[in-house]
């Protein structure tokens, strides 16, 4: 892959050790090409302080360093709008993992503060919205015009849930693949 920095964004609650996202992390944290981006408060999720710690996460990559952003969950959403309202950051490309509808009646009511992802963007980065049929917080048509909206491909990986530990990826091959994808068409 190329010589960029990955930056990994949990959801709500944070990636479980065993969830695919943690362990693409350790992998490529091994050549220190890896940033997991920690939150002060992981359960009562403020917008504001989520993208300000984002902010401090990547002004320790420092701007001249290419960011290929890993998201996950609510992670998709912080990553979006901070793409929105930074478009002249270096972002090779986005992988986005079940992006949720927070219209939703499954979405957590402990997140405050973000913007309809249907009024974000385009995001002018090079992207990938990655969504399962039976996601219980996102509708498959709800992913599609998420994707659109944003400029992003989309692909559909049939009945996988959350994509999360639940959904018993382990490594998840094949979504490494379409990271792998992401960045051999990057610009």
């Amino acid at each position: 892959m190329r010589d960029a920095s990955f930056v990994f964004l949990a959801g709500i609650g944070n990636s479980e050790p065993e969830h695919w996202q943690r362990l693409w992390y350790e992998d490529l944290s091994r050549n220190d090409r890896a940033l997991w981006v920690e939150h002060a408060d992981w359960n009562r999720v403020s917008r504001g302080h989520w993208v300000t710690e984002l902010d401090s996460a990547i002004d320790r990559v420092g701007s001249e360093r290419q960011l290929i952003v890993v998201a996950h969950s609510l992670g998709c959403l912080l990553a979006a709008e901070w793409m929105d309202e930074n478009p002249e950051a270096n972002v090779l490309g986005a992988l986005f993992v079940a992006p949720p509808d927070l219209k939703s009646p499954a979405a957590p009511t402990e997140v405050f503060g973000f913007r309809d992802p249907l009024k974000v963007g385009p995001l002018g980065h090079h992207g990938v919205v990655v969504a399962s049929e039976d996601d219980p917080y996102a509708t498959l048509d709800y992913a599609r015009q998420v994707a659109a909206k944003w400029g992003a491909k989309i692909v559909e990986v049939g009945k996988r849930g959350h994509i999360n530990v639940a959904s018993g990826l382990g490594r998840w091959p094949e979504g490494r693949q379409l990271l792998t994808d992401l960045l051999s068409s990057a610009p």
